[in-house]
């Protein structure tokens, strides 16, 4: 009969992953064919592999060199859930497709000055004393490298759940058969991933300012950098001085590292909010098959681009879960009353000595609140948001508390987790801690005694800082 098989070839191997959201990968023409077979674990050069008749290069004898490269640099072997080698090499291409010059020693000098005034300038804004301890003039490949330990920090629970997750979205009968399977699918997803985050990291670079311009201190403790490109174009786009911008994002930077070296459980606090994202990502089997179909749809074999439209789309990127949500609702709460803090102290100090101080306020507000195109992808990719969208209320919430009570009952607050304003205080801001009265001396046992008071619910507010208004 006409559809018989060849008596000459081999019988087609069937696929272990059949009803499952990796069929489409492993199917007959699949990416991931040449691997669908239990007897291919050896490699993509065994028997089915690249050049095998099941494999990637033999599908119809097409050209799948460029692809295959891509594929290589996916399945190479790393270490942890994310191949962040792929994901460096990626993100300092993308910094070198436009000009990156290397500070010069003039530059290096003129963020050490700026940073030297604007600490002196913010002692008269808040009891917090200087956080810094060294300064830089940062290139953006720099800017990549300084900040890539604390980026493993705030990206690995995220990719860990993603890898790990697929294991379950498995039916249980064929998770122990298909476990050599998972490692090399783990490996894929890992670089498909890297790809992510290397794209993110990359157009991020093009953006940010200081080392603290995302809200989290992403450099090392007490350093305070600047990267000195961005500042010289973002200065371009304001009818204001390159001198008084630098200065301004040098008050910025400084206002960062005071908070951070006195609130010794922020930095935990904000990867908490962030790990507790991680642990809400939640795999549906359903939803998973119907994205992968999708994109294998939108593959084209003669195209080596759409294979890198793969793996750059998210291909198994999850909705958000509830859980996900709230918090993802915290880590937007916990950067606008970082970001908010600054912008109070940074505009007490600069109130009487800084002309264009305000101007630069309003821009620096509206940047950080509406974000840049790379922050807007990386959090599309990476399903981070990391934008306050509730500065101004912030900022007004610090203003009205230092007005009422003191600069000193403001900066009180960032003692304990608990003691931080909630979603609702930001909703009507300058009734936080209306009753509150400057304090004559802030000692531990009276602090003990308040914090005390405000975890048993005295004074208006509830366990956990109060309950937030839906």
């Amino acid at each position: 009969m006409a559809n018989d098989p060849d008596p000459g070839s081999e019988p087609e191997e069937p696929n272990p992953f059949k009803g499952t959201p990796f069929e489409q990968l492993f199917a007959a023409g699949g990416p991931l064919a040449g691997m669908g077979g239990l007897g291919a674990l050896g490699g993509l050069g065994g028997a089915g592999g690249a050049g095998g008749p099941g494999g990637l290069g033999g599908l119809g004898g097409m050209d799948f060199n460029q692809i295959m490269n891509q594929v290589k640099a996916m399945m190479e072997p790393h270490d942890g859930p994310l191949n962040w080698k792929a994901a460096t090499d990626l993100a300092r291409s993308t910094v070198a497709q436009q000009a990156d010059p290397s500070p010069s020693q003039r530059d290096r000098d003129r963020v050490a000055d700026a940073v030297q005034l604007a600490d002196h300038w913010l002692d008269t804004a808040t009891g917090f004393s200087s956080g810094v301890t060294s300064t830089a003039a940062w290139s953006r490949a720099e800017w990549i490298v300084e900040t890539l330990p604390v980026w493993k920090v705030l990206v690995e629970p995220v990719a860990a759940k993603s890898v790990s997750g697929l294991g379950s979205a498995l039916p249980e009968g064929m998770q122990a058969t298909a476990g050599p399977l998972l490692g090399i699918i783990g490996q894929a997803v890992g670089g498909m991933l890297a790809s992510q985050v290397g794209q993110g990291l990359g157009g991020l670079a093009g953006e940010v300012l200081t080392a603290s311009d995302i809200g989290v201190p992403l450099g090392a403790p007490g350093k305070a950098a600047l990267v000195m490109s961005n500042v010289k174009e973002f200065a371009e786009g304001l009818d204001v001085t390159e001198d008084d911008v630098l200065l301004y994002l040098a008050l910025r930077e400084a206002a960062h590292q005071r908070l951070f070296a006195h609130v010794p459980w922020l930095r935990e606090h904000l990867v908490g909010a962030v790990t507790d994202y991680a642990q809400g990502l939640e795999l549906n089997v359903q939803q998973m098959q119907e994205r992968i179909e999708e994109q294998m749809r939108n593959i084209n074999p003669m195209d080596p681009s759409s294979m890198q439209g793969l793996m750059e789309g998210g291909l198994f990127e999850p909705p958000v879960s509830p859980r996900q949500e709230a918090a993802l609702a915290r880590l937007e709460i916990a950067l606008a009353l970082v970001e908010g803090w600054v912008d109070e102290v940074v505009g007490q100090a600069t109130a009487e000595r800084m002309p264009a101080a305000a101007k630069l306020r309003e821009a620096v507000r509206r940047r950080r609140a509406a974000g840049g195109p790379a922050e807007q992808t990386f959090a599309a990719l990476v399903g981070l948001e990391l934008r306050p969208r509730r500065l101004r209320d912030a900022s007004t919430l610090w203003g009205g508390l230092r007005a009422r009570s003191g600069a000193e009952a403001r900066d009180g607050v960032w003692m304990h987790p608990d003691l931080l304003p909630t979603a609702a205080d930001l909703d009507d801001p300058l009734t936080f801690r209306a009753e509150a009265t400057q304090p004559e001396e802030l000692t531990e046992d009276a602090f003990d005694e308040e914090l005390r008071k405000l975890l048993d619910g005295e004074g208006g507010e509830g366990g956990e800082g109060g309950e937030s208004e839906e």
